[in-house]
């Protein structure tokens, strides 16, 4: 065994000690110096700044996978539609939302500011072939209504099921163009989304639904054609008395008409009850009014009495006869 006094011999103070001039570990040239490290199998310069810090090496960018064309039926990621069948032959717009806005709210077109549902129209004829498409809000609202609504009638008491289903959309055309985003649009109608889904201080807060009042014998066209003024003063009195029940959008004066038709499309439903309530049945110019509301599947606007035309060329024909 060693001797304890010769190691500390071996080991003395100056011998463990150093002189400030001294350096243990050499220093780096921080200027000049860098740093290699591997970094997913290929060598990266981390370069050493003069604070001593070394700078990270920037993240590569990601890059994202571009979204597959669809070939021919295809899914949207998120998808509020609903395609419906088994529609009666003149079924409205006012009527299908009123049933399937029991599954939730139905979304609103930022131009029209109407409610979101189209009804498809047979291209030879004019007529509504009984299918159609609903958009919603929210999507959980699509499974309530598949799960509600399929399978039932639209109508109380009605014959023909509906058939509910998610909507599948299909590609136009053998190339896939994509639409170029519209900002303003989808700003628009996030602002309208975020209008009928706030608070509002309502509990009963809802899209209006818009609707026309046909107001019937009006006029007769034979005063129509006799007074060209009084169209336009026919629109201003019927607007003045009813927008007192509610906003009116527009009051349009059929003067072909053989019922002398006054049409007035009101914003929200509700009011076109009012106004059949008020109107109905009220004389005006010697002549009982009937009100009603539009169903949509006459264009009152382009409904002629033919046979009075018919006479009128007839008499027209017969004065040109006398002058000759």
């Amino acid at each position: 065994m060693d001797n304890p006094s010769t190691i500390n011999q071996e080991y003395e103070q100056e011998l463990m000690t150093y002189s400030l001039e001294e350096e243990i570990f050499p220093t780096i040239q921080v200027a000049e110096a860098s740093v290699k490290e591997e970094v997913n199998g290929t060598d990266v310069v981390n370069e050493i700044k003069h604070d001593g810090k070394r700078k990270l090496p920037e993240k590569q960018a990601e890059k994202k996978e571009p979204n597959n064309h669809p070939d021919s039926w295809f899914d949207l990621k998120v998808n509020t539609y609903v395609y419906v069948t088994g529609l009666p032959d003149d079924v409205t717009v006012e009527e299908v939302v009123e049933v399937f806005s029991k599954c939730g709210l139905i979304k609103e077109d930022a131009t029209t500011r109407g409610p979101r549902v189209r009804l498809y129209l047979d291209k030879d004829t004019g007529r509504k072939k009984g299918d159609g498409l609903v958009q919603y809000l929210k999507e959980p609202s699509v499974e309530l209504a598949i799960q509600i609504l399929d399978g039932t009638p639209l109508r109380p008491g009605g014959t023909i099921p509906m058939s509910v289903t998610r909507a599948k959309f299909e590609q136009k055309g053998e190339k896939f163009i994509a639409k170029p985003p519209d900002k303003k649009k989808k700003k628009k109608l996030k602002r309208v989304e975020d209008k009928i889904l706030g608070w509002g201080g309502h509990d009963d807060a809802k899209l209006l639904i818009p609707a026309t009042v046909v107001l019937r014998y009006m006029f007769a066209p034979a005063e129509m054609r006799a007074d060209p003024n009084l169209r336009s003063e026919l629109e201003v009195d019927v607007r003045e008395e009813c927008m007192k029940l509610g906003p009116v959008d527009m009051v349009k004066v059929c003067e072909n008409h053989p019922q002398g038709v006054v049409l007035v499309r009101y914003k929200d439903r509700k009011d076109v009850q009012k106004c059949i309530e008020l109107m109905n049945g009220r004389w005006f110019g010697g002549r009982q009014i009937h009100a009603s509301e539009d169903d949509g599947s006459v264009d009152h606007a382009k409904v002629r009495d033919l046979e009075a035309d018919a006479e009128r060329l007839e008499a027209f024909g017969a004065e040109l006869e006398a002058d000759l």
